[in-house]
């Protein structure tokens, strides 16, 4: 799995770091989202996958 995001797009609600903390976090400055690790193992895919279907701005794309 890769992991691609759009940070121009991203409003900062969070949901990505919630929900898989391993991968996301969020800059102390705008709140916008921050990509950890852009090829996670596959232990995180389902929280990953979570994270993008929960994203309001749809940030982040799964390949």
């Amino acid at each position: 799995m890769r992991i691609e995001i759009d940070k121009d797009l991203c409003c900062g609600a969070g949901t990505c770091t919630l929900v898989a903390p391993d991968v996301f976090d969020q800059d102390d400055e705008d709140g916008t989202v921050i990509l950890l690790d852009a090829a996670p193992g596959d232990e995180h895919r389902s929280a990953v996958e979570e994270a993008a279907l929960r994203c309001p701005m749809a940030v982040i794309t799964l390949s």
